[in-house]
C-alpha cells in the first residue's frame, strides 16, 4: 500500500480561560493538522506542534513529506529513521528535539492509516494492550488563588482521584497560598504540583520543603530542562518524589535521568520522543530502571488524545494520572468518541486506527 498524498493543514484553537504557568499567558494554540493518503483512499490523521512558528513548521512539514510519497506505508520505522538521517542529521541539523516534534505527527497519520487498512486499532498493531482504560489527572485551571481554589471544589464535587496544578511564581509566598487552598478543597485527594523549571536547586529544595506539610503527591520537572544533573540534585534533597518532564526528550534523555537516578518518575509524551513506537522505548528503558512513565501531552486537539490513549494501553509501566489537555480548548474537533475523562479514567471503543472521526464543520472554521 502506497503513500501517495500528504497534506497539511494550519489551524488555531482559542482557549477556555487564559492558560496561566512559569513560561507566560497563553489565550490560543495552534497545531498543523496532517492528512496521510493512501493510494486506496484510506487517510490517516496526524497532528504537529508548531513552536517556534506555525508558517514555518508548514514548510518543514512540506519538505518532509516528500520523502514519504510514493513509499510503502508499512514501513513506518525505516521511513521516520530515513527521514531523520537525510532530511536533518545530513544537514548537520542534530536537532532531535526539533525533529521529533514533526515525526511525531507523520508518526501519527501512518498508524492511523495503518490501522484502518487492518481493521485493528493501533494497540493491536504493536502488539496488544495492557489495559482497556486510562487514568488521567485533572489540570486546574487559573491564575489567583480564588479561582484555583473554586477550581479545586468543581474537580473534588466531580469525583477526580488526582489533581495537578501549577507552581514556580515569581512570588514564592503565592504559590504556598495556592496550594494551601487547593489542599483545603481537596481533602485528602492526591495532589501533583509542576513547576515547568521555575526554580535554580537552592530554590527547588527549599520550595519542596515548604510544600511537604501538604502531602504532595510529586513536583515535576522543578529545574531547567538543560541539567539533569541538577534535577538528580534536588531529587536526593527533598522527601518529595521528583518527576522529569522537560528535561526528557529523546530516548538518550530518558536513559540518563534512569542512569543518573534523576527522578522517581519520568513524564514523557510522544511529541517529545517522535512517535508511537518511540514512546514504547522510552517505556522499555525506564521499566528496566525500575521507573514508570507519565504521559505528557500538549497544547494539542484529540488526535493526539486518541494517539497517547492507545500508546497508554501498552505500556505495562504506566502511572494513573496522565496529562489531557484538548479540553482546555474552546473547540473540539473531535467529532467522535468522547475524550472526556469520568471520574480521571477514559476508555474509548475499540476502532480501528487511532478510533477517532473529526467534525470536519470545526476543522474548516478553525483553519488559517
Amino acid at each position: 500500500m502506497k503513500i501517495t498524498a500528504l497534506r497539511i493543514r494550519p489551524i488555531t484553537l482559542p482557549l477556555k480561560v487564559p492558560y496561566h504557568w512559569t513560561q507566560g499567558i497563553r489565550t490560543d494554540f495552534s497545531v498543523n493538522l496532517i492528512e496521510l493518503e493512501c493510494e486506496d483512499g484510506t487517510i490517516g490523521l496526524g497532528e504537529c506542534t508548531v513552536a517556534p512558528d506555525q508558517q514555518a513548521s508548514v514548510r518543514i512539514l512540506e519538505a518532509l513529506a516528500s520523502s514519504l510519497i510514493g513509499e510503502s506505508l508499512w514501513d513506518a520505522a525505516p521511513l521516520r529513521d530515513r527521514i531523520l538521517k537525510t532530511r536533518y542529521m545530513a544537514f548537520g541539523a542534530n536537532t532531535m528535539r526539533a525533529a521529533n516534534q514533526m515525526l511525531a505527527g507523520l508518526d501519527f497519520a501512518i498508524w492511523d492509516a495503518q490501522g484502518k487498512i487492518a481493521g485493528r486499532p493501533v494497540c493491536d498493531l504493536l502488539g496488544g494492550a495492557f489495559r482497556r482504560r486510562v487514568g488521567y489527572f485533572c489540570f486546574l485551571q487559573g491564575d489567583t488563588v480564588d479561582e484555583l481554589a473554586k477550581d479545586a471544589a468543581r474537580a473534588r464535587a466531580a469525583g477526580e482521584r488526582v489533581i495537578y496544578v501549577k507552581v514556580g511564581r515569581a512570588d514564592e509566598q503565592v504559590d504556598i497560598e495556592i496550594v494551601r487552598a487547593v489542599r483545603a478543597e481537596i481533602g485528602d485527594t492526591r495532589l501533583r504540583l509542576d513547576a515547568n523549571e521555575g526554580w535554580d536547586p537552592y530554590r527547588a529544595i527549599r520550595m519542596c520543603r515548604k510544600f511537604e506539610p501538604f502531602d504532595i503527591d510529586f513536583i515535576e520537572q522543578p529545574t531547567t530542562s538543560w541539567s539533569i544533573d541538577a534535577l538528580a540534585h534536588v531529587r536526593r534533597s527533598v522527601g518529595i518524589p521528583i518527576v522529569a518532564d522537560q528535561a526528557a526528550f529523546t530516548l538518550f534523555d530518558v536513559y540518563e535521568i534512569c542512569r543518573q537516578r534523576a527522578a522517581d518518575m519520568i513524564c514523557i509524551g510522544p511529541r517529545e520522543v517522535g512517535g508511537i513506537q518511540n514512546m514504547l522505548k522510552a517505556a522499555a528503558v525506564a521499566e528496566a530502571a525500575g521507573l514508570n512513565i507519565c504521559i505528557h501531552s500538549s497544547f494539542t486537539t484529540g488526535i493526539t488524545t486518541a494517539a497517547e490513549y492507545q500508546i497508554a494501553r501498552m505500556i505495562p509501566n504506566l502511572d494513573d494520572g496522565n496529562q489531557i489537555m484538548w479540553q482546555l480548548a474552546r473547540d473540539n474537533i473531535v467529532a467522535a468518541p468522547s475524550l472526556a475523562p469520568v471520574n480521571g479514567w477514559l476508555e474509548m471503543p475499540d476502532a480501528p486506527g487511532l478510533g477517532i472521526t473529526l467534525d470536519q464543520e470545526a476543522v474548516e472554521r478553525l483553519s488559517i
